[in-house]
């Protein structure tokens, strides 16, 4: 198989060595002449399988025992609604940091159940940075924000300082860098990125925080019932779970999250080295905003694009194009990334500098 370095916004990039595992399951899972997605999802072989996914994220994060952490369904989009309606009191108002469209998205949804307060927003400026000098309301029942933006290639270097509960939409970067999960009431997170295959979409919760708003939640959206059927309610997605469940083994087996940011932080320097050090490019974000998971960069040049697409397309790159919403590339590079790939870019960047130098 030729190689492909894949750069896709998502689904993305996973470890090589989980493709393949989940692919034996798929046909013969444990050696039991079944394939993973015909076993029941009640049957010990796949309760094993949750129990260990939900196990492997509480010690990555390291999180105290008062936190729970379910795999649910609906991507982040229905997280969205599914926070508002566990954190958001009848009469009360909601803090929301916006930095582009899937943070707008959220306000949008909490809109539905009651009064937000949109405290800070970047979208005057094309969402090209984090927005600096946060005061956070203390009569807000939380505070809400997206902490890596995908399209626009920003990420919150620091998180806000707050008094009151947060929640942190963390889809495209959980896992990539070391952080205080216990800071927060919620984390919710899309496996698409950095855990696996689109599909489920896991909630890391401080039961404390919980039924404190006097709502009727519906029964699918209501965090508590999810908790008491140990993330069993309905049939969970089973091969979402379990290929999430190999890509944190493989996290875990390369050093845990501390390793992963050493990885990360290096893919970062090179891509943005690239960047800076060419005078064919520029990049979208804001320097001190930059994305160490999606690096937003144009030509300055756009005469030049049918020539690059083509040096990169024949380097074996995929998945490079930016939004349409920005425009331009992305380089999107994922923990399973290896910093081998973001060189070949590298290097094609520059040989296009010094063939049009």
């Amino acid at each position: 198989m030729n190689k492909v370095h894949n750069f896709s916004a998502g689904p993305c990039i996973l470890p090589q060595s989980v493709l393949e595992e989940a692919s034996r399951a798929v046909v013969d899972f444990n050696n039991s002449g079944l394939s993973l997605i015909e076993i029941s999802h009640r049957s010990k072989p796949f309760v094993d399988v949750m129990e260990e996914a939900r196990s492997l994220v509480k010690e990555l994060l390291e999180l105290p025992e008062r936190y729970e952490v379910l795999f649910l369904q609906g991507g982040a989009t229905l997280g969205f609604l599914t926070t508002a309606y566990n954190y958001l009191p009848v009469g009360a108002k909601a803090a929301y940091i916006d930095t582009g469209t899937w943070a707008s998205g959220a306000i949008k949804e909490a809109k539905l159940l009651g009064d937000v307060d949109v405290i800070a927003s970047s979208a005057d400026s094309g969402y090209n940075h984090i927005p600096k000098n946060i005061v956070v309301p203390n009569d807000a029942a939380y505070l809400h924000f997206t902490s890596n933006n995908t399209i626009y290639g920003t990420q919150f270097q620091d998180f806000p300082k707050s008094d009151i509960p947060v929640v942190c939409d963390m889809s495209s970067d959980i896992f990539s860098k070391r952080i205080k999960a216990d800071d927060f009431a919620m984390i919710y997170a899309g496996a698409q990125k950095n855990m696996g295959p689109a599909g489920t979409v896991v909630y890391i919760i401080d039961k404390e925080q919980l039924g404190k708003t006097g709502r009727k939640i519906p029964t699918y959206l209501d965090l508590e019932k999810h908790i008491s059927k140990d993330s069993m309610l309905n049939t969970p997605p089973v091969f979402p779970i379990y290929v999430s469940m190999l890509t944190l083994r493989w996290m875990r087996d390369l050093g845990g999250v501390d390793a992963i940011e050493k990885r990360n932080n290096e893919k970062a320097r090179v891509m943005y080295n690239a960047i800076d050090s060419n005078p064919l490019f520029k990049g979208h974000a804001t320097a001190d905003s930059r994305s160490h998971m999606n690096a937003t960069f144009m030509l300055n040049d756009e005469s030049l694009s049918e020539t690059f697409d083509s040096m990169w397309k024949a380097a074996g790159i995929s998945g490079l194009k930016g939004h349409r919403s920005v425009g331009g590339y992305r380089a999107s590079m994922y923990n399973a990334l290896p910093v081998e790939s973001v060189q070949v870019l590298a290097d094609v960047m520059a040989e296009l500098a010094r063939v049009n130098g």
